[in-house]
């Protein structure tokens, strides 16, 4: 109502200073005028776009997983490059990045990492990156400089509070302590501190080492579980009702979400909304917002793009 409010009141202002401007024939009225609709209309459509983030969740923090797929290290590197990605994309935002678990490669990259982006409507505005993202481009890797593709699969969900009733029966998991591996200080990697939590009914599992506190750890890994079992309940709930999009076919390989060409020529392209730049390098250096609001504009419309997916 605040911003409602507020933008009623410089609508009428400037309306007002418009026909005083008109009557008195003052054109460096007239100029001021214009600076304050063109300021109107950002204040609107920046309005606009949080009018899309009107989901229960969509406030809350976001809990990120990359996995990366079959291809070894060429997969395993895009995995660090998109997590990357998600990095820069959050310290843009003003958002501070926890990473919960995390899977090196052999060689090189992820395997698969676990991090929470923390800052209003963070889940809200990632939501639209859960599925599984292509790269094409020459590997690194490849003595022979040929072009590569790569997936990985991108799960996203919102972290769920206290005020979210997710009911777990205790019988229901089994908790397993192990020693945490990768780099830490004294205690990370000589105690059995990293928990992992098997919640039987679902065969939902997370992880977590982050803190030298085995007890801490738990607390984090329970966190994680409610988030997963909460976002599991909500996609039965979206089947349910047959909407528009379908998250279990965005997430199944084959099916990808986004493709990122880097050769021979450089594109974004979001393969359910049509959206696409040419900037490459800006999309992996984190500028994700015109993919964002593609996305909940074609989630409120329902205009979702048609055609094969394998177009770019």
């Amino acid at each position: 109502m605040n911003r409602f409010d507020e933008l009623e009141r410089a609508y009428n202002d400037a309306t007002t200073l418009f026909e005083l401007a008109q009557e008195a024939g003052d054109d460096e009225t007239m100029a001021e005028v214009s600076n304050m609709v063109v300021e109107l209309g950002l204040k609107f459509e920046q309005a606009e776009f949080q009018k899309m983030l009107s989901g229960d969740t969509d406030p809350a923090n976001a809990i990120v997983t990359i996995n990366a797929g079959a291809g070894g290290t060429e997969s395993q590197d895009w995995a660090q490059i998109l997590y990357r990605m998600y990095t820069r994309w959050a310290e843009k935002q003003g958002f501070r990045v926890d990473v919960m678990d995390v899977l090196p490669g052999e060689e090189a990259g992820l395997k698969n990492v676990t991090m929470t982006i923390n800052g209003a409507y963070a889940f809200g505005l990632l939501k639209s990156e859960a599925g599984v993202h292509r790269l094409v481009r020459i590997s690194p890797f490849d003595s022979n400089a040929r072009r590569h593709t790569s997936f990985t699969s991108v799960f996203v969900s919102p972290e769920i509070d206290d005020t979210f009733e997710v009911v777990i029966n205790p019988a229901d998991l089994r908790i397993d302590v192990y020693r945490s591996g990768g780099k830490g200080g004294q205690g990370v990697n000589t105690t059995d501190s990293a928990v992992r939590i098997t919640h039987l009914p679902t065969n939902t599992v997370v992880t977590c080492q982050q803190e030298r506190s085995q007890i801490k750890n738990k607390d984090l890994a329970m966190k994680v579980l409610r988030s997963r079992l909460y976002e599991r309940h909500m996609d039965e709930e979206r089947k349910k009702q047959q909407t528009v999009e379908d998250s279990k076919r965005d997430i199944s390989w084959g099916n990808q979400i986004r493709s990122y060409v880097l050769h021979p020529y450089k594109m974004v392209k979001d393969h359910r909304t049509g959206f696409q730049v040419g900037s490459a390098d800006k999309t992996l250096d984190g500028e994700l917002e015109g993919f964002q609001k593609a996305y909940l504009t074609a989630k409120i419309t329902g205009e979702w793009a048609r055609g094969g997916s394998d177009d770019v």
